[in-house]
């Protein structure tokens, strides 16, 4: 039997920031991952990088990102996001049902966290066309989501994955852990199977960085209600709820909004779950200047009531409960081009058309007349007379419709028009379980659970409902260097206790 003083349970963002700041502690840490390697890094792996993170100035995002030039600083409003903004946008997201004291642990560690991990390799940029558009020759970011990482999700798993490698932790693919090996008193290590078969490893503190439980469909159904097991999954297939199962049947605290995740509008005929060849590319959110309508022909949502960092994430719940669990977004040719990069891969469910006629014939399931109809009372309601600004929210809405759109209202009137079919895709799950400031499991009583901690999409309590955009990867690095910090810490504290 092996010991460690730290086992860190999954290998994506949150999982090895915490083996790295375990290893920082002095600690020795060992890296278990259910997945092959080629397979490995967890959710962070298929996302787009993005972090929102607390900044003053440019100063700040120079001291991020060296590689900015001047000339692009010349030409571009980044603005500030300050820490009161970013609470702002937590508590109005969640509404003000975010737990305050992680909330307030994720945004006064956000900008040190990516300087830290910075410090270890990782680099970071601008995220220039998808939060910044070019209007009169200047850039100018909106919606508090300015940094990513270089190379997206993947280039975030390799970076990290090379630190670990370089600060002499071992990480294990194809290794699910099955069981916490507790004794009723503390957590003792983990029960495994491997290319090996089944063993036993002892650890003094275990940290659960495995992510929700969003590819487990059972699960979905049984906690988030009918109709989730028809969600396509946009990441890792590998995310069941194993550490989130293993921690609840030793008495850990469940907590959060577990009827509620991250989904989005995905392609139609995206595969059952994340395609790592397209990454997140089969989302489709440049709905903001555009129109969606159902099955029935009919709009469904307002489009444009916020920027999209702030709904996005809630939409897909949407887009599920409509019939045939789809939908499909119109766009004129006065906004394609603000179209995001993923509207241009060859994996995409779109139809085209000179006319509108021709468009509604195209639209799979959709009731022409209807939807006729619908863009004629649409564009009818367009408050044209207000000037047109994708970077800032302009007030060019509608008036006298059931559902209006408040922003980017723009008649749908100029062919060739384009539309493409969505779906439900969903990111993570919000329910989880419940953390200390230390990134301590708590039991159901919420004592700390000796040699037990958590970081990533497992904790529970930050998100509810919603999600700001940017805020995963943030939360999921600053709960990982906490719990890691912790768990090294306090594994110093005494040899390996024997596994039984």
């Amino acid at each position: 039997m092996s010991e460690w003083d730290v086992v860190v349970v999954g290998a994506g963002n949150a999982a090895l920031c915490a083996a790295l700041s375990a290893r920082e502690s002095g600690a020795s840490v060992l890296v278990l991952e259910r997945a092959p390697e080629d397979e490995g890094g967890g959710n962070t792996r298929f996302t787009a990088g993005a972090i929102r993170t607390v900044y003053n100035g440019v100063d700040d995002l120079r001291a991020l990102m060296p590689d900015l030039t001047d000339d692009e600083v010349a030409i571009t409003d980044f603005g500030t996001y300050t820490r009161d903004q970013f609470f702002d946008d937590m508590f109005r997201v969640t509404q003000y049902r975010c737990n305050a004291d992680l909330a307030e642990a994720l945004i006064t560690r956000s900008y040190d966290t990516l300087m830290w991990m910075r410090g270890k390799g990782v680099r970071f940029q601008p995220i220039w066309g998808r939060q910044a558009f070019k209007v009169d020759g200047r850039f100018k970011f909106w919606g508090g989501l300015t940094v990513e990482a270089w190379g997206g999700g993947p280039g975030l798993v390799e970076a990290l994955w090379q630190a670990a490698a370089k600060n002499g932790i071992d990480i294990r693919f194809s290794t699910r852990v099955l069981d916490l090996i507790y004794d009723d008193v503390a957590v003792q290590g983990v029960k495994v199977k491997g290319p090996n078969g089944v063993e036993t490893i002892a650890a003094k503190s275990v940290v659960l960085a495995a992510g929700g439980f969003e590819a487990n469909p059972e699960w979905r159904t049984r906690y988030m209600g009918p109709g989730w097991e028809l969600a396509k999954v946009r990441g890792t297939r590998f995310n069941t709820g194993d550490g989130i199962r293993m921690a609840l049947a030793i008495g850990a605290a469940p907590y959060g909004n577990w009827s509620g995740g991250h989904a989005v509008g995905w392609d139609f005929n995206a595969p059952e779950f994340g395609d790592l060849a397209v990454g997140d590319n089969f989302q489709k959110h440049s709905y903001p200047f555009a129109i969606m309508v159902n099955a029935e022909g009919k709009r469904f949502v307002d489009e444009g009531a916020d920027f999209r960092n702030y709904t996005y994430a809630k939409y897909g719940r949407v887009i599920l409960n409509q019939p045939g669990q789809m939908a499909w977004q119109i766009f004129d040719q006065q906004t394609i081009h603000l179209q995001r990069d993923e509207y241009r891969i060859r994996q995409v469910t779109k139809v085209q058309a000179d006319t509108l006629g021709g468009l509604a014939d195209k639209l799979e399931g959709v009731n022409k007349d209807a939807f006729l109809a619908e863009v004629a009372a649409y564009n009818a309601a367009v408050m044209a007379d207000v000037p047109f600004n994708p970077n800032v929210k302009d007030g060019r809405g509608t008036s006298g419709l059931a559902i209006p759109k408040s922003n980017w209202a723009v008649r749908i009137e100029n062919g060739p028009f384009e539309a493409y079919q969505v779906t439900c895709g969903i990111t993570f799950t919000f329910g989880g379980l419940r953390i200390d400031g230390g990134g301590r499991v708590l039991d159901v009583d919420l004592a700390p659970i000796p040699g037990l901690y958590a970081a990533g999409e497992l904790v529970g309590g930050l998100f509810y409902f919603n999600y700001p955009g940017g805020t995963g990867l943030m939360s999921g690095a600053v709960f990982g260097k906490l719990a890691g910090e912790t768990a090294g810490t306090e594994a110093a504290g005494g040899a390996v206790r024997a596994a039984e």
